[in-house]
């Protein structure tokens, strides 16, 4: 199984739409996809977790790790951002105590301006 990473690039926004299984075989792809954003200056990231079914703690920890990256990039306002996530990963979100640190907002657009 593996998923698909859709990238977008809006004005001042890195957009990824993330669909399938995010677990221990395929968050390294998701963390590739977050990298590769932040290593080529994005700093304000929106993940669109609507087509995602599944999100393990390997793909948690690849959402805090590019977090961590782009709140330490000095003067970018940096930030990653959930737009609509499936109820599933929302859940998985709760139970983690990560809807505390991340916004999660209900659709691509609110989060995109949210910046």
């Amino acid at each position: 199984m593996s998923i698909e990473i859709l990238s977008t690039e809006f004005k001042r926004v890195q957009l990824l739409e993330v669909s399938g299984r995010v677990d221990s075989t395929t968050a390294g792809q998701l963390g590739e996809a977050l990298n590769g954003t932040i290593d080529a200056g994005k700093s304000r990231v929106v993940l669109d977790l609507s087509k995602v079914d599944y999100m393990s703690s390997a793909g948690l920890r690849e959402m805090v790790s590019a977090l961590k990256r782009v709140q330490g990039m000095p003067g970018s306002g940096g930030d990653v951002r959930i737009a609509n996530p499936s109820e599933r990963v929302r859940e998985v979100l709760e139970l983690a105590g990560l809807d505390e640190i991340f916004k999660i907002f209900p659709t691509q657009v609110e989060a995109v301006g949210s910046f």
